[in-house]
């Protein structure tokens, strides 16, 4: 397959990882690439999976087309009746199972990861113990959701509230975390008693083929868990518009996130959404610079900066505005680019070619109006994909980085005056995912958090996710929550039982 055309001296373990992907290419789930109704299904027409690292091809896919999603839903709405009938105890096992299996096939599941997205490994190997970590969650969460019982206003009535499983779901997954989306999705529907049917983004299908076959082995009925890689708009629009899907869960871009709400509104689906951000990242001139410096490192570059929490704007105090840029700048010189399953590496590629086109033209239209180019490199030897770390210093609010969420390896920094100034310019945008606050002052850290418009504030930390928390945004950066017990609510509906006619 020509993989060591990129393989560098003395890497060892990337010959090793490649080994290891061509096994997991020869597995049924590769063969097959659909799993409907507990049959792998092969399909008539194939897609091709490229490593974004050097565009040559690691597999190919079955196509489904919308023919095969009716009969996904189909299957899903028979499911339905067993499943949800299973006791929560029964249907948590078979949870846990899984989470087993994925951590068992932890190292597997990483490089596939790493070779169809292109996080270095390390990362992936974060994101399969992350993914993990919600179906372990779920599994406890969905033994406890409990109904409620409300004192009576009705002479010899009984009322109580109970919570019962929406139906058949549907999830829309997106390639920068292509199996940490799928278990936060699928745990939760899966637990509340709904069986799920998930459509991957087109770049990233191994990896959601790879959990389905993982499924299997732990013990999901057929029909409860399905995977169907295919045309985006083809396949959505079955799940979109058929009243027996019930409920939508997507990740993605705030643009299709509005798309798909408008279709989802004919037969008035249960929706979450968790769509763009461009988050802020507020330093105030009282905090360690070192401890700054390490966390927006942090909260900019993970995933290669590919990630709706990333920090898009960086407000400095003007008082430490140079030496923070200074820091920041020799701290990301230090960054390896290179292929993720390199070892050493912190940036790998853009996932899609259009990702990295927008990086360059967010930098050229900065550098256009001013900006300073502090640390940033074309390249050499490195395919299109790539986008070397870029440092822009003096950015101000007309400039596309400063307005758009960026998504890749490229830091804005601006200088700010006052607190009151920095909060308004932070909400000063429709995006309301997450948002940072380093400051030493306990004071300012819960005013300034408490003023931000923002789903989530992280206060000197640039890692703040995890199973308990509820994982959402405001304004248009998204509706309802993933993870912690709110994320059970997304699947289930309140039934409301008045029992009448008893002896008091």
């Amino acid at each position: 397959m020509g993989f060591q055309t990129i393989r560098r001296d003395g890497s060892q373990f990337f010959g090793l990882a490649i080994g290891h992907l061509q096994n997991l290419l020869r597995r049924d789930f590769v063969a097959g690439s659909a799993l409907i109704d507990g049959r792998w299904i092969a399909g008539e027409q194939r897609d091709v999976v490229v490593d974004p690292a050097t565009g040559e091809e690691i597999a190919n896919v079955a196509r489904c087309d919308a023919g095969h999603m009716n009969m996904a839903i189909a299957a899903a709405e028979r499911a339905f009746v067993e499943w949800r009938k299973l006791l929560p105890a029964k249907r948590c096992a078979i949870l846990r199972s899984w989470a087993s299996l994925m951590l068992d096939h932890s190292e597997e599941l990483a490089i596939l990861v790493t070779s169809e997205q292109g996080k270095p490994l390390p990362e992936a190997r974060d994101e399969i113990a992350y993914g993990a970590g919600f179906l372990e969650w779920f599994a406890a969460e969905g033994e406890r959701a409990y109904g409620e019982t409300i004192p009576s206003h009705k002479p010899g009535s009984l009322l109580h509230v109970r919570m019962q499983p929406v139906g058949v779901a549907a999830a829309i997954t997106p390639w920068n975390f292509p199996v940490a989306m799928i278990a936060r999705k699928a745990a939760a529907a899966l637990a509340a008693g709904c069986p799920i049917i998930v459509k991957p983004a087109p770049e990233t299908p191994l990896c959601a083929l790879a959990l389905a076959r993982l499924g299997e082995e732990a013990g999901i009925p057929r029909g409860v868990f399905q995977v169907l890689v295919g045309d985006p708009i083809e396949l959505s629009a079955p799940l979109l518009r058929d009243t027996r899907v019930r409920a939508l869960s997507f990740t993605g871009s705030t643009q299709i996130g509005r798309l798909l709400l408008r279709e989802t509104a004919a037969t008035v689906k249960k929706v979450s959404l968790e769509l763009g951000g461009h988050a802020p990242f507020l330093i105030f001139e009282d905090v360690d610079l070192a401890k700054a410096v390490k966390g927006a490192v942090a909260a900019k570059f993970a995933t290669s900066g590919q990630d709706c929490l990333a920090a898009n704007r960086i407000f400095v105090q003007r008082s430490i505005y140079s030496a923070f840029v200074d820091a920041f700048g020799a701290a990301i010189a230090q960054l390896k680019v290179g292929h993720g399953l390199e070892p050493a590496t912190n940036i790998g590629p853009m996932t899609k070619l259009s990702v990295a086109n927008k990086c360059r033209m967010h930098i050229d239209d900065a550098i256009a109006k001013g900006a300073r180019v502090i640390c940033q490199d074309r390249g050499a030897g490195l395919s299109q994909n790539f986008v070397l770390p870029a440092l822009l210093s003096d950015v101000t609010e007309d400039m596309l980085v400063a307005r758009e969420e960026t998504f890749g390896p490229v830091a804005a920094v601006l200088p700010f005056d006052s607190e009151e100034e920095v909060v308004a310019r932070a909400n000063a945008s429709e995006m309301g995912l997450a948002a940072y606050v380093y400051t030493d002052s306990l004071r300012r850290a819960l005013r300034v958090s408490e003023q931000l418009e923002y789903g989530m504030v992280g206060v000197n930390t640039a890692s703040f996710t995890g199973p308990p928390i509820p994982f959402g945004g405001w304004k248009q950066s998204g509706l309802g929550r993933e993870g912690s017990k709110r994320g059970l609510e997304e699947y289930m509906e309140l039934k409301y039982v008045c029992i009448g006619d008893l002896v008091v």
